[in-house]
């Protein structure tokens, strides 16, 4: 079978299970302005992890585009948006049926996400036959890019500029001889890990690697593999629900060499989960920019209006949520309100966006690829600035 007929069967099982299971269980409708008729209002999604235990990196760019759509329907009375949020949990299996709904029920005219890059390479195919634009604001695997996709887009720089950013800064930063790369069996945690593994390979550095199972909790063979290496840096590809507890384990069992994960471990709870005294010193990289302290420009600008709606400073991809709202929202203000013309609108936007200056390349990338560097001091967590110029604290 052809993969364009695989996916189009894939898709109508989808729809199936959906109408005859789902009965419209998992999305959840965030209506902003009230008042428009049905007609007169364009539904867009957002899908992600929003109650999983990885939710803490998706609930901030929803709210960053909640926040862009709430603005635009604020001032535009005739052609109201809607927000309407599907709940993946990260799950590849669980983002199928639902994206399905998405454009065969709600009918909606683009997609902000999904959050993660295991759920985007499941829904690509779904979302391009469907012809239904997207712009991810997290997903960062390289092959999402890779796919000849033309309704896919991300404001993000992918793993193969994180990668090699995070290795690049250790190696600058504290001169390791032997350094250690684990990921756990997700497409992301692996993604990361290969080009961190082949970053240090290229500089010189002694490395190995293992790898566990995403629903382990017990790390205790990577431990002791990570113990009798003795390396001088131990770096992890994945989410921080992982990360915490393998840094704790890592202490536990006395591994004090610097510990460090990308944008999927960026979040406070990472230090929950480690606890405060075996998170202390954890470097993280993101390509993303969180106002951390920001007191004048647009990220003060944005931190006030975020912080005045959610009562709760911006957070790892905020600024990137607000920017993939407002990329669709400026699309729809000039005139396109089909998924294809609001697919051409995007594709050839350029935005001086909240996050950084947003055009896309054919493949649907980014022009614009930093990578920012954070550290967690004194139980909480703070930038360093861009991986090129920051230094440890």
């Amino acid at each position: 079978m052809s993969r364009k007929r695989m996916v189009a069967a894939a898709a109508a099982l989808a729809g199936a299970l959906v109408l005859t299971a789902c009965g419209g269980g998992g999305a959840s409708s965030s209506s902003s302005g009230g008042g428009s008729a049905a007609g007169d209002t364009l539904k867009i999604g957002f899908m992600g992890d929003l109650t999983g235990e990885n939710s803490g990196i998706v609930i901030p760019p929803r709210n960053g585009a909640k926040l862009a759509i709430d603005e635009y329907n604020a001032t535009n009375p005739a052609q109201k948006l809607e927000l309407v949020e599907y709940d993946s949990q990260g799950s590849a299996d669980q983002a199928v049926p639902l994206v399905t709904q998405a454009i065969q029920q709600d009918k909606i005219v683009a997609l902000i996400g999904p959050a993660f890059s295991g759920e985007s390479k499941a829904v690509g195919p779904v979302l391009e036959q469907g012809g239904i634009p997207s712009i991810s604001p997290s997903a960062t695997n390289p092959g999402l890019a890779a796919n000849g996709w033309k309704f896919w887009h991300r404001v993000v720089a992918n793993d193969a500029d994180q990668g090699p950013a995070i290795a690049d800064f250790l190696t600058r930063a504290k001169s390791p001889k032997k350094a250690f790369v684990i990921s756990d069996d997700q497409e992301y945690s692996v993604g990361l890990a290969d080009a961190m593994f082949n970053d240090f390979q290229s500089k010189g550095v002694t490395v190995e690697r293992d790898q566990f199972a995403q629903a382990a909790s017990d790390y205790s063979s990577t431990v002791s593999k990570v113990s009798a290496f003795q390396p001088d840096v131990v770096v992890y590809g994945g989410y921080y629900a992982q990360a915490g507890r393998l840094l704790k384990q890592l202490r536990d069992a006395g591994v004090t060499a610097t510990f460090a994960s990308g944008d999927g471990s960026l979040d406070p709870q990472i230090i929950q989960g480690a606890g405060a005294p075996a998170a202390e010193g954890a470097v993280l990289a993101c390509p993303c920019n969180i106002p951390y302290g920001a007191t004048t420009g647009p990220l003060a600008d944005f931190t006030a209006k975020y912080k005045a709606a959610f009562n709760t400073d911006p957070a790892i991809y905020s600024t990137e949520g607000y920017d993939a709202a407002t990329l669709f929202i400026n699309a729809i203000k000039g005139g396109a309100t089909t998924p294809d013309a609001i697919n051409t609108a995007v594709s050839g936007a350029t935005l001086d966006g909240v996050s950084k200056k947003i055009t896309f390349k054919p493949n649907g990338e980014p022009d614009v690829n930093s990578i920012f560097i954070y550290q967690v001091k004194n139980g909480a967590l703070g930038l360093l600035g861009q991986s090129t110029e920051a230094t440890l604290g």
